[in-house]
């Protein structure tokens, strides 16, 4: 990505938040409950996962119902920066053909567009940390460095899949089951240190350390490790670069193939 590209996606930054305004709205559009479902979703999944799991976990994980949550909270806005974005170019074939833009816009708008709907699913997260009485710690400063660490990590997966998907239409399937064995291959209902020795590979698990540093500085008041921070932000970079690469190969004959 070029200094040039990144001006013109400034000059297009109304545009981008426009759009995810306009797909945030949508999800909704019609629904009795609106925007409480983006509430009510973890809830739903919580109270699923901690009835079958809680028995097994409540004497191994302090405050596992927070644990659980935040895993959730953390894992959904994956899943719905790829799958949302997976689907953004090939949704608007006409728009694609008919007018000029940073197609990235669209990949950006669809990642926005799930952040936002994780702040709103965050708010359960504070209101059960309220409850809970969970003390405050001076390390909740590092909460907004490990979204945005994750952001960006999100984003560049978000661009190769949509790029690819233009392609490969079978992409979409594939990446379903990838999302569906990577939650349980992800430490969300467990900690790692439940896992067996011959499993600790999946501790390398970008996303696993991820929702560990936000787990240490919100539920148990400790710094962020600096090896997993440092790990992290070392593949958030190197998804940005691929992501991008990948996306810009592929961009010019988007309209051709749609």
């Amino acid at each position: 990505m070029s200094i040039q590209h990144i001006k013109d996606l400034y000059d297009y930054r109304n545009l981008i938040w426009i759009l995810a305004g306009v797909d945030f709205k949508q999800r909704y559009k019609n629904s009795i409950l609106g925007y409480f479902w983006s509430l009510l979703e973890p809830l739903l999944m919580l109270s699923i996962l901690y009835v079958v799991f809680s028995n097994l976990m409540k004497m191994q994980v302090e405050y596992y119902a927070l644990f659980l949550l935040q895993g959730i909270i953390m894992w959904s806005f994956f899943s719905r920066t790829t799958t949302g974005s997976l689907l953004s170019i090939v949704i608007k074939p006409n728009l694609i053909k008919k007018v000029y833009f940073p197609r990235d816009i669209l990949v950006i708008s669809s990642c926005i567009t799930a952040l936002l709907m994780s702040i709103f699913e965050s708010v359960v997260f504070i209101l059960f940390m309220i409850i809970f009485r969970i003390p405050l710690s001076i390390y909740l400063v590092f909460i907004p460095v490990i979204i945005l660490i994750f952001f960006f990590m999100c984003l560049g997966i978000s661009l190769a899949l949509a790029a690819l998907h233009v392609y490969y239409r079978d992409l979409r399937y594939i990446w379903t089951l990838v999302l569906q064995v990577g939650f349980f291959a992800t430490p969300i209902v467990y900690p790692i240190y439940a896992l067996p020795p011959a499993l600790w590979i999946l501790t390398y698990n970008p996303i696993a350390q991820i929702i560990y540093l936000a787990r240490d500085v919100t539920l148990y008041s400790k710094p962020p490790n600096l090896a997993s921070l440092s790990y992290v932000i070392i593949v958030a970079l190197c998804a940005i670069i691929i992501g991008y690469w990948i996306f810009m190969r592929r961009e010019p004959n988007f309209a051709e193939d749609l």
